[in-house]
């Protein structure tokens, strides 16, 4: 299923990895100081390796947002020296066509060629279904909005939460929106966002979850960590 998508340009961030710019949002995809430093930080480092080093079995990993498909191919990178299979659920309203993804300098932070790749495997994988790329990594692509998709309850160890700015897109940042997604989470699972204000942390803590302010990546002071906790033994 393709969506329509805004309008987007290609421009380069202080790591020299690339991002995407959305004029009529006045809004990029990564941080400018760096998208790939970025992802690597708040997503596989704060996020993601924890839950390998602790997890015995599978990792289910949902992620809010597949854009360019960043922390996607960061992952899939990150399972190829992991002993746990890492099943990627990601959801994405807007996807973006290849001819717009493969302008952006992937070369430049992943030069295994194998792993290049992937880069394209991922963004023509069929949407609304699962698609082993690997025998470690299977995706699914979910295309439409959050607030409509029905997903499983107490499954996802990780949640990558990489919505656009609250004063970009507000309906992504809501109470009810941190609800669903604490359904959807499994006991002692953790959400990461780059996103480190008030309203967000609060909308966290209403929906049940125990958040802490962590630092953020290069050119970002804080990002947020939550957790939901497992239930009390009795």
């Amino acid at each position: 299923m393709s969506l329509p998508q805004p309008h987007v340009e290609v421009r380069t961030t202080a790591d020299g990895s690339s991002t995407l710019y959305v004029p009529a949002l006045d809004e990029h995809y990564h941080s400018t100081h760096g998208a790939v430093q970025e992802a690597r930080h708040v997503y596989l480092a704060a996020g993601l390796a924890p839950i390998l080093d602790t997890t015995a079995g599978p990792v289910w990993v949902l992620e809010i947002g597949f854009g360019t498909g960043l922390n996607a191919l960061l992952t899939l990178e990150r399972s190829h020296d992991s002993a746990h299979p890492i099943f990627y659920d990601t959801i994405e309203k807007f996807p973006l066509p290849w001819s717009v993804v493969e302008q952006m300098n992937t070369e430049a932070y992943i030069t295994n060629p194998e792993l290049l790749d992937y880069h394209q495997q991922l963004h023509a994988a069929t949407w609304n279904r699962p698609v082993a790329l690997t025998p470690r990594f299977e995706l699914y692509k979910r295309s439409g909005e959050l607030q409509t998709t029905a997903l499983p309850t107490n499954t996802y160890q990780v949640v990558y939460f990489d919505a656009f700015a609250p004063e970009k897109q507000p309906d992504m940042w809501t109470d009810e929106v941190f609800a669903q997604l604490y359904e959807a989470t499994a006991p002692d699972g953790v959400l990461v966002s780059y996103c480190a204000k008030g309203s967000f942390r609060r909308s966290l803590k209403a929906a049940g979850w125990l958040v802490e302010k962590i630092p953020g990546p290069p050119g970002k002071r804080e990002m947020t960590r939550a957790r939901k906790a497992a239930p009390a033994l009795e």
